[in-house]
């Protein structure tokens, strides 16, 4: 009778340890969100992009850039001048680009953190990267990114437009590519010191790499860091590290980009990566509201590509540092009444049925 009574009473522990722990265990999946290239309509899509990010939980969202046109004017600024019954001049345009992105892009998150990778439409002239790290100095030193630099090297105290944070075992890595002459020799140093403490560091399970341009040799190296001998030099080397850490540590890693304006998952799957061994795991979502691109002719091995869409990455976080990425696509309903009158309901159209280019990124030689 005793050790029926044992028995009983280890399956009500064992069933009440179930009941307690089933919620600790679905409340570790969390979630962030990423997209970039948001210049052209940006101000439009982005306005929708912030309210679905938050209806999702994410707990950030990470710009991975071009921001605004600065060649040419915006056509969400021009229209919204136009609405104004205003003329957008060229001076005030390049006066308040950033401002405008600012208010219009940034502001709809509110208190959700937004992390900044720097694209090369940031450096159009007269932008500098110096004008960039001023501009944008809010969100590049933040407590959080601050207090992560300096623990990594106490005495750097410069701001750099390339940092990293850690969340919940996972390091995020936000890079510049956003001229030719990147990656330099510096910014490839810092990162191999970093992806050295991540191969060691227990408390480290993934990895995630966050970037302008795609790597060299993607499904659509023409538009990537295939467009100058250093960028290709050090992009390869990077992608090597990355395999390297991979290969050595068994931890996750995952590598996004946006620069082509189309969204593709496993954008690295193709003849230059043609065993698992060489292949990482890498996706181009570049659907913030900039011109919309052509597919790439040959897509090879990679997935769920799309064009002619805006909206952005999110990736759900599991409790082994697998990251599952999904696309949320936002559509022209998903637009407010307010955004809608702020540009008027012809160029909200516009920038949906239109905004289109026939441009066509051309596919990877693979250093041939």
């Amino acid at each position: 009778m005793t050790r029926s009574y044992l028995k009983l009473g280890l399956k009500v522990f064992v069933f009440a340890w179930f009941l307690i722990t089933l919620p600790l265990l679905g409340e570790s999946e969390w979630s962030f969100a990423v997209s970039g290239d948001s210049r052209n309509c940006g101000d439009i899509v982005m306005s929708a992009i912030a309210p679905k990010v938050r209806a999702d939980g994410a707990k950030f969202y990470w710009h991975l850039g071009d921001y605004r046109a600065n060649y040419d004017f915006d056509e969400d600024m021009l229209a919204a001048t136009a609405a104004r019954n205003q003329h957008l001049a060229v001076a005030d345009y390049q006066r308040t680009a950033w401002s405008d992105f600012i208010a219009q892009q940034l502001e709809p998150f509110g208190d959700l953190p937004v992390y900044l990778a720097i694209g090369n439409h940031e450096l159009v002239p007269p932008k500098t990267r110096a004008d960039y790290l001023q501009q944008f100095a809010d969100w590049l030193d933040t407590p959080e990114l601050r207090a992560q630099r300096l623990r990594d090297d106490p005495r750097a105290h410069k701001l750099t437009t390339y940092y990293h944070w850690i969340r919940d075992g996972v390091d995020f890595i936000s890079l510049d590519n956003a001229s030719p002459d990147q990656f330099d020799g510096e910014q490839v140093a810092w990162l191999e010191k970093v992806l050295a403490r991540d191969e060691t560091d227990a408390n480290i399970r993934t990895v995630v790499v966050g970037m302008h341009d795609a790597l060299p040799d993607s499904v659509s190296a023409g538009h990537s860091m295939d467009e100058s001998p250093q960028m290709e030099q050090s992009g390869r080397r990077v992608y090597r590290d990355l395999l390297n850490l991979r290969g050595k540590s068994k931890k996750h890693v995952y590598v996004l980009a946006s620069h082509s304006h189309f969204f593709a998952e496993d954008v690295y799957n193709d003849a230059c990566h043609p065993t698992p061994e060489t292949l990482l795991p890498g996706w181009i979502v570049g659907t913030a509201g900039a011109v919309r691109y052509r597919l790439p002719a040959n897509l090879f091995g990679a997935k769920n590509a799309h064009t002619d869409v805006y909206g952005y990455l999110l990736g759900t976080v599991q409790p082994n540092g697998e990251v599952r990425f999904l696309f949320r696509e936002v559509l022209q309903k998903d637009i407010s009444a307010g955004v809608s009158e702020r540009y008027g309901s012809k160029q909200v159209t516009a920038c949906f049925e239109g905004n289109k280019s026939q441009y066509t990124p051309a596919g990877p030689d693979c250093g041939k």
